[in-house]
C-alpha cells in the first residue's frame, strides 16, 4: 500500500472501538460462511483506490468476489479472541491469477492477488502485529517475511504462483505456532480477522474469490 504500513492503518481503525467478544469459550467460531451475502459486521477500510467486494455464489458455493483495480481497500471483521483457545484458522479460497508485478520482498511489488490476515492490536498502535496469509507472487509456499514496509506484519506464503489458480483451496493454519515462528514469542488477544485483494502500487487488476472463514479450538492431540 503506497506511503503506508499495514499494522499502523489497522491499528488505528481498530482504535475506534473494541472488537466483539468471541462467544462460548470452545465452540467453533463462524467469522463468516456469506451464504446470507455480505453481512453488515464486515467494516470496508478504504487505502487507495477501492477494491469492490461482492457477494457471489461461484462454482456452487457462497462466497465474496473481490476485484481490484489498482486499488487497495480491505473487509474487516472485528472479534477478540485467544489464540490459545482458538489457534485454528480455516479458510477457502480462488485467485484469477497472480500479480504479474508483485513482488513481496519490495514496497514497489507489495501486491496480493488474496490475502487472509489476523490482526493482534495494542495500546499502543506501533506495537500492533499481524500475520498476513497470502496467495503469493514470487515467495515460495512455506516462507515467512516481513512485510516491505513494516516487520510488524509478517507475509506467510500459504500458496505461490499460479499453478492452482482457477481452483477453490482449502486451507487451515496454526495461529498460535505461525505468531511464535514470526515473531517469537506468545500472541496477545487477537482484535480482528480481514480479506484484502490489493493492486495499488503495481497498478494491475486481480480478481479473488473468499470462501468460509472459521476459527476452530485445538485438536484433541495439542490441548495444553
Amino acid at each position: 500500500m503506497k506511503g503506508f504500513t499495514g499494522s499502523a492503518i489497522v491499528a488505528m481503525f481498530l482504535a475506534v472501538m473494541p472488537a466483539a467478544a468471541a462467544g462460548d469459550a470452545g465452540a467453533p467460531i463462524l467469522i463468516d460462511d456469506f451464504t446470507g451475502g455480505l453481512s453488515t459486521r464486515w467494516e470496508k477500510k478504504i487505502f487507495e483506490g477501492e477494491t469492490v467486494y461482492s457477494p457471489v455464489v461461484e462454482e456452487g458455493r457462497a462466497a465474496v468476489k473481490a476485484e481490484s483495480r489498482a486499488s487497495a481497500s480491505a473487509l474487516i471483521r472485528r472479534v477478540s479472541f485467544d489464540p490459545k483457545e482458538y489457534p485454528r484458522l480455516t479458510w477457502s479460497w480462488k485467485i484469477s491469477r497472480t500479480i504479474g508485478k508483485g513482488d513481496e520482498r519490495t514496497k514497489a511489488g507489495d501486491d496480493y492477488a488474496a490475502r487472509v490476515y489476523v490482526v493482534f492490536p495494542s495500546a499502543l498502535f506501533w506495537k500492533t502485529r499481524a500475520i498476513n496469509y497470502i496467495w503469493a507472487n514470487r515467495l515460495p509456499r512455506g516462507d515467512f517475511l516481513p512485510n516491505a514496509y513494516t516487520g510488524n506484519a509478517v507475509m506467510v506464503a500459504v500458496e505461490s504462483g499460479d499453478g492452482d489458480a482457477g481452483k477453490w483451496i482449502g486451507e487451515e493454519r496454526n495461529l498460535l505456532e505461525d505468531f511464535r515462528r514470526a515473531f517469537g514469542d506468545d500472541p496477545p488477544e487477537a482484535g480482528a480477522v480481514a480479506i484484502m485483494t490489493d493492486t495499488d502500487n503495481t497498478g494491475e487488476h486481480a480478481v479473488a474469490w473468499y470462501g468460509s472463514i472459521r476459527l476452530l479450538p485445538p485438536l484433541s492431540s495439542e490441548r495444553r
